[in-house]
């Protein structure tokens, strides 16, 4: 059966696939609740403002997902947006916090991906490559 963690992380997968990589609205809406608190400031406010912002961007957005961490009702994602039109993938890391089994609330950091040259640390900042040797 897993724990409500296990749950909570399995949902928050399974609705990330259906809205960034498939484009399935109808699949999004069962996981993101009608009254879904967004507190991103690069994104409209609620379910619609979500989904709304994916419309407008390329077929080409993808969302790779490297962790998935769960505490209670709060999920984080540490991910990879790549093909939004933007000059770098972003690395973001998204919290959710869950209500009766779907995401409702929402916040993220973001910053774009750098190349090898461009990382201080020499360190990759999403898997073990850097995004020219993928």
């Amino acid at each position: 059966m897993g724990t409500v963690e296990d749950r909570n992380k399995d949902v928050v997968r399974e609705a990330f696939d259906a809205l960034f990589n498939k484009r399935d609205y109808a699949a999004a809406e069962r996981f993101w609740s009608p009254d879904y608190i967004q507190h991103s400031a690069h994104i409209a406010p609620g379910r619609e403002g979500l989904f709304d912002l994916v419309k407008s961007l390329p077929a080409e957005l993808k969302h790779e997902c490297e962790l998935v961490m769960a505490e209670e009702d709060m999920v984080m994602v540490r991910g990879r947006f790549s093909g939004h039109g933007q000059p770098a993938p972003w690395i973001a890391a998204d919290f959710l916090r869950m209500g009766d089994g779907i995401l409702a609330e929402h916040w993220d950091v973001i910053e774009e991906e750098v190349s090898r040259k461009q990382s201080l640390s020499g360190l990759p900042m999403y898997g073990d490559n850097f995004p020219e040797e993928r």
